[in-house]
């Protein structure tokens, strides 16, 4: 589904990605772990071409996508949720989605507003909640919720689990096992090992850039 080799990326002058190889196959939940500054993500934003590779190759379904804008990637089917969420907070639950939502794509289940509602039930009291009035898990949910209503193939996730309290935690490894369930690809940065380890086929270990050897 989504390949990267040999992938070196940076901001400016300082580089932060050596020669990084990662694959995610389909079906499959694959984790990114380590600590703060590892370059976790770096990884998601060259992928999503956020931040430009200096070198190396991103394929997405035998396509090389690196070079190409982030609504370029997105349109193929590569769904990116960052850390810090970027939900529209002056539009309610309900807008937020509308406004994320796309045509249906061949092979990949149509995700509604229903359907997302019925993976975070927590949302679906909150249609007309604007989202400057919800928490940060509802909100990290919301975005989650916004970017399947695009119907990707794959979907990058950027700290699902920080700062949630640990009820919400567990709503949330339930609602990617949904998501690996319904054929969806999702590449995740994670610190908590107990969580990672609860929802990864893969686990990838980050340390300066590089991918520690298994």
């Amino acid at each position: 589904m989504l390949e990267v080799r040999r992938l070196n990326a940076g901001y400016g002058r300082a580089q932060v990605l050596f020669d990084l190889d990662l694959e995610l196959r389909a079906g499959e939940v694959a984790v990114l772990a380590g600590r703060n500054g590892a370059g976790k993500s770096t990884t998601l934003k060259a992928i999503m071409g956020l931040v430009a590779p200096t070198s190396g190759e991103v394929l997405f379904q035998g396509r090389r996508i690196q070079g190409l804008e982030p609504f370029e990637i997105a349109r193929l089917g590569v769904g990116y949720v960052p850390e810090d969420r970027r939900i529209f907070t002056d539009l309610t639950a309900g807008e937020n989605l509308e406004v994320g939502s796309r045509p249906s794509r061949e092979g990949v289940p149509a995700w509604t507003m229903e359907r997302v509602f019925a993976l975070f039930p927590n949302l679906a009291g909150m249609r007309e909640r604007p989202g400057s009035r919800m928490s940060g898990g509802e909100q990290k949910m919301l975005a989650i919720a916004r970017t399947l209503m695009g119907n990707p193939t794959a979907i990058l996730l950027d700290e699902p689990s920080e700062g949630l309290a640990p009820v919400i935690v567990r709503q949330m490894a339930d609602a990617l096992r949904s998501l690996k369930a319904a054929g969806l690809s999702v590449l995740l940065c994670e610190q908590n090992p107990r969580f990672a380890a609860e929802i990864a086929d893969r686990v990838y270990r980050i340390e300066k850039g590089r991918v520690l050897p298994e």
